[in-house]
């Protein structure tokens, strides 16, 4: 003890004067800590909560004293807290789901809960003027709580896309859609002449398409200077089940595009999703994927799985390729 009847302590691993015969509990008070919240370690003994307010520190003692935080750090909360924007709104989900193909309303709205996704594409179709108290999908997904993206599903020129979305706007007031111009039935391949036209006249009267298209760099550019919001190519043909057919091109649009890119058309399954998030791209769209497998509320719950694992890998970024075997463990000092 010094003359001045204080005791010299590390805390921490900082130096620090402290009036002698104070307890641990009172020390975490005066450093403005509740005893109740933290553990001590004394000399390298744990001392037990119950006997902070007995234990007195000691000149020379060297305390450690912990509690505790939001584990992980800056970095890794960012990898997991990883939202996106496009037109100025933001999610948390990288996962866009459709709302076709299902059993029932109640499968599709079970499906959509357990993928997490927090934007839905909803076709556009006239009312059931025979049954107008009919079930309607706004009866079991609300549209206050996931976002609706209305799309031009079945149109083949420019004309109709843009119609349909006119009617979009009125009857639900939004503004970010998704556009889809066909060329042909067999194949559902985009008609780029018609979707860059309608693309422009729709960003002209203030809508905010998000745009399917072909996997071109060239035409997405195009796409992107003419309003596009989002660009979104194909992996492969529309519910063809394929997977991602088309890597080299999906990978240079995500490395040209100034706007988010997602992968719309041709997931088949869990694997297929982490690959165009592996890819870079901001997120995936899909439909029949879920709502075509035996257990769509299981395959739903493996593609938000998917889509999360994928975009953390991109981020981590992946090791080298090596054309020869590289062994993991050290050569030096073998037996």
């Amino acid at each position: 003890m010094h003359s001045d009847g204080t005791v010299s302590i590390r805390v921490n691993g900082e130096h620090k004067r402290v009036r002698a015969g104070l307890t641990l509990a009172e020390l975490a008070q005066e450093i403005g800590l509740a005893s109740d919240k933290i553990a001590v370690e004394r000399n390298l003994e744990v001392v037990p909560r119950s006997t902070l307010n007995e234990v007195k520190v000691e000149d020379g003692d060297e305390l450690e004293i912990v509690h505790f935080v939001g584990g992980g750090d800056h970095t890794a909360s960012t990898a997991t807290d990883d939202s996106w924007t496009v037109a100025g709104k933001t999610f948390r989900s990288r996962l866009i789901v459709g709302t076709g193909k299902y059993k029932d309303f109640e499968q599709n709205a079970a499906a959509v809960e357990a993928s997490g996704a927090e934007i839905v594409t909803v076709a556009v179709r006239r009312v059931n003027v025979s049954d107008p108290k009919a079930p309607m999908l706004t009866d079991y997904i609300d549209p206050k709580k996931i976002t609706y993206l209305p799309n031009t599903a079945g149109c083949f020129d420019a004309e109709s896309a843009i119609r349909t979305l006119r009617l979009a706007r009125e009857a639900g007031g939004w503004d970010l859609v998704k556009l889809e111009v066909l060329g042909e039935a067999r194949t559902l391949y985009p008609d780029m002449v018609e979707t860059l036209r309608a693309t422009e006249v729709l960003a002209n009267e203030g809508f905010k398409p998000m745009v399917y298209c072909v996997d071109d760099p060239i035409a997405a550019k195009r796409l992107e200077d003419a309003g596009a919001v989002a660009i979104m190519p194909l992996g492969a043909p529309i519910g063809s089940g394929l997977g991602i057919q088309n890597r080299v091109t999906i990978r240079l649009i995500v490395e040209g595009a100034s706007v988010p890119v997602l992968v719309d058309a041709g997931v088949g399954t869990a694997s297929d999703a982490a690959v165009a998030m592996e890819l870079g791209c901001d997120g995936v769209l899909m439909n029949t994927a879920i709502a075509e497998a035996k257990d769509p509320i299981a395959m739903a719950r493996a593609m938000k799985l998917a889509v999360e694992g994928g975009r953390i890998a991109y981020r981590a970024g992946r090791m080298g390729q090596r054309k020869y075997a590289d062994p993991s463990s050290p050569l030096a000092g073998l037996i």
